[in-house]
Formats: C-alpha cells, sequence, structure tokens
C-alpha cells in the first residue's frame, strides 16, 4: 500500500468569542456547521457529496454539542446526509487530533476528501448531576460544572495528579524558575502580536465571522494593556507567592474551525493550490500534573519523524494555555529561534477553545506557510492530564 501526499487546501475559523460573550448565544453544534459551510462554498468547484467523512474535535460532548457534534454539523451546514461525521476527544488536542485522524485516512486511502475542525462553547457548557447510587435519595445533590477541568473525579486518582490547571501551571513555574514579571511580558507580547496582526489583515483570509453576531475579530485581545494593568492582578490559583493570574492565562472561550484536507485526486478536483502539505504528527504522555511540558517531547520526536530540527522551522504556533506552561517548554528547546513562535498572536490574547484550539493552530500554520511562500512549520499543544501532541507541515 502506498501512503498518498496529503494537502490542506483551505482553514477557516471564526473569531474567538469571550466566556459570556459575543458568541454565547450560539450553540456549538452551529459554531460547527458555520466553519463546515463556509469551508464547503469557498471550494465551489467541489461537489460537497465528495466529502468522504468529517472529523470534529470537541473536549466537552456533554450538552448542545450532543455527543457527536460532527455529524450534527454536517446535517444543520446542509451538506448531503450521505456525509458522515465522527468526534474526537483529547481534550485540549481535540481539534488537532481530528485533523491527524482525517489526515490518516486521506493518507491509507480510506478517503479523497475530508473536513477536519473542532469547536468548543465553554459559555454554554452544563452542569451535569451524578445518578445517586441508589433509588428515590432524601439529601441534596451536586451538580458539577463540564466547562473546564476535573469533575467525578475517579478517587483512585493520586492526588498530585488532580490539582487544578492552574496550579500545574505554577509547578512548571516552580521548575523553571519562570517569574511572574516573565509570565506578564510574555502575555503583553501575545496581545500586542494579535492586535497588530489583525491590524495588518494578516486574519482576513481564515476568520468567517458568524452572521447575525457582532464580532468582527477575537474578542479577547487587549490592545491596551500593560506591564502595570497585568502587575495589578491578583494570583489565581496560589494566593500566597503565586504568578498564574487571569492575565498571565488563556481565557474561557467560543468557538470553531475547521480544514478541507484532500488527496492529489481530490486537489485536482478543488481546483485550487494548496496552504500546505502535512508531513508527521506525534502525541506524547508526561505526569498529569505536569501537563504544561507535554509538547516538549511530542515536538522533539515529530520533528525527528520529519526529518527535520528547529533550524528547518519557518514558523511555531506553540498553544499558549499560561504563560508559565508555554515559556517551561521554550525553556527546554533552547535551539529554538523564539522570534518565529506564535508571530500572530497566541492563546492568552487569541483564546483557548478548548476542542477548537488545535484546528486553530493547524489553520494558521497552513495560512502563514502559504503566506510565505514555502517552509516548514509546526503546530503544539499540552494536554490537560499530561498529553502531548505536535503536527508538522510543509510547502
Amino acid at each position: 500500500m502506498s501512503i498518498r501526499d496529503v494537502y490542506i487546501v483551505d482553514a477557516v475559523r471564526t473569531p474567538i468569542g469571550k466566556f459570556g460573550g459575543a458568541l454565547a448565544q450560539v450553540r456549538p453544534d452551529d459554531l460547527a456547521a458555520h466553519v463546515v459551510k463556509a469551508l464547503v462554498d469557498r471550494s465551489p468547484a467541489l461537489d460537497p457529496a465528495r466529502v468522504d467523512d468529517v472529523y470534529f474535535g470537541d473536549a466537552n460532548g456533554a450538552g448542545e454539542d450532543n455527543r457527536d457534534v460532527a455529524r450534527m454539523a454536517v446535517l444543520l451546514a446542509g451538506l448531503p446526509v450521505t456525509v458522515p461525521g465522527v468526534t474526537v476527544n483529547r481534550l485540549c488536542g481535540s481539534g488537532m487530533e481530528a485533523v491527524i485522524q482525517a489526515a490518516r485516512a486521506v493518507a491509507l486511502g480510506d478517503a479523497s476528501v475530508a473536513i477536519a475542525g473542532g469547536v468548543e462553547s465553554m459559555s454554554r457548557a452544563p452542569w451535569v448531576l451524578q445518578k445517586p447510587e441508589r433509588a428515590f435519595p432524601a439529601g441534596h445533590q451536586q451538580l458539577h460544572s463540564t466547562t473546564l477541568g476535573w469533575r467525578m473525579t475517579n478517587p483512585r486518582m493520586p492526588a498530585e495528579w488532580t490539582v487544578a490547571l492552574g496550579e500545574g501551571a505554577e509547578l512548571v513555574a516552580d521548575k523553571h524558575g519562570i517569574t511572574r514579571d516573565q509570565q506578564d511580558a510574555f502575555a503583553l507580547d501575545s496581545h500586542r502580536k494579535a492586535a497588530e496582526a489583525w491590524a495588518k489583515g494578516l486574519y482576513d483570509d481564515e476568520v468567517v465571522p458568524y452572521a447575525g453576531v457582532d464580532l468582527a475579530r477575537d474578542e479577547c485581545i487587549r490592545d491596551a494593556t500593560s506591564m502595570e494593568a497585568l502587575a495589578k492582578l491578583k494570583p489565581s490559583f496560589r494566593p500566597t507567592g503565586g504568578t498564574v493570574t487571569a492575565g498571565n492565562s488563556s481565557p474561557l472561550n467560543d468557538g470553531a474551525a475547521a480544514l478541507l484536507l484532500v488527496d492529489e485526486e481530490g486537489l485536482r478536483e478543488t481546483g485550487r493550490e494548496p496552504l500546505a502539505r502535512i508531513r508527521t504528527s506525534a502525541v506524547t504522555g508526561i505526569e498529569p500534573q505536569l501537563f504544561g511540558l507535554g509538547p516538549v517531547a511530542a515536538v522533539r520526536r515529530a520533528l525527528e519523524k520529519a526529518g527535520r530540527s528547529f533550524a528547518d522551522l519557518t514558523t511555531f504556533e506553540l498553544n499558549e494555555a499560561f504563560a508559565a506552561q508555554a515559556l517551561g517548554c521554550l525553556a527546554e528547546w533552547p535551539e529554538l529561534d523564539r522570534e518565529i513562535v506564535n508571530p500572530r498572536g497566541g492563546a492568552i490574547a487569541i483564546g483557548h477553545p478548548l476542542g477548537a484550539s488545535g484546528a486553530r493552530l493547524a489553520g494558521s500554520v497552513a495560512h502563514q506557510l502559504a503566506a510565505a511562500g514555502s517552509g516548514t512549520g509546526l503546530a503544539a499543544l499540552c494536554i490537560g492530564v499530561g498529553q502531548g501532541l505536535a503536527l508538522v507541515l510543509e510547502r
């Protein structure tokens, strides 16, 4: 069996909304359907019935996502009912996992045309109620939020594994001696680069606003923030001696992203020039409490599989779950040129809608490579409960 080349023809995303913000009234299945429809509409030469499968990442699934949001998106987007859809969950890496699984299907010949993406509405994540151990309980029952983090944790899990995500970022800061000022400076830079990218129109080719919602750009970007403003924020997870704040962490968000993946035959049917080609990917595990360092080994493994080094990279999109986490990873890649990392801003400014972020990163790398005309790009994320995921693209 020969392995086929896999091309990214196009990539789109919504503007990222803040928690309770402009996109909070939009259901996650509608967000997913929006980017799927926009992606198909932008390749009018391609018959939608030719889409062999739709892969979508979704870190929640407990509410309006309706378990298989990929299939819901297909139907709501008006694609033929013959187009199937599958939803995957690797928590924060779900959107990238969808891209990897779709690419694998195309590479192996199981599909010629596939859509991959991710979605999350953290605003609309429901509360869930655990079923009682016996019928007719007389006492009060507890609701658990599905927005973020651990819930209904198995008591067999070691306590050091189940710390809050922000405490995990504090542990990374401890491990690498990352100061509050360094984290705030990193966050400020994320906002600056994101604001500049929007002002220069660098996101115009990939962002597709949601009709009827007044949101033209990412909602959490703070053009006017400063080191002084960030310094006033209190630590969120360690009241005494803590360094991780709301200002140097990614916010809670809503949004969706999608990519069109094809083989050579599918490429001819679109009649378009591809943005980039998928080279390889890698996934690794790490101690759950040190999840923030998950990308370290995954990135090295992906580069090794691709026969590339950090010196070969044109651009690198590293998800900024926390400034401490991103800085911890960068500290373990001393040979990486930091100037190529998140050139258009990162998740601290843009936002981190969990299931969508991996697809957003992959799409951003593809658009950046297309703008450059050639090169090698890499996208990577840390994943809660201790995993890392990386994807290498080329043009």
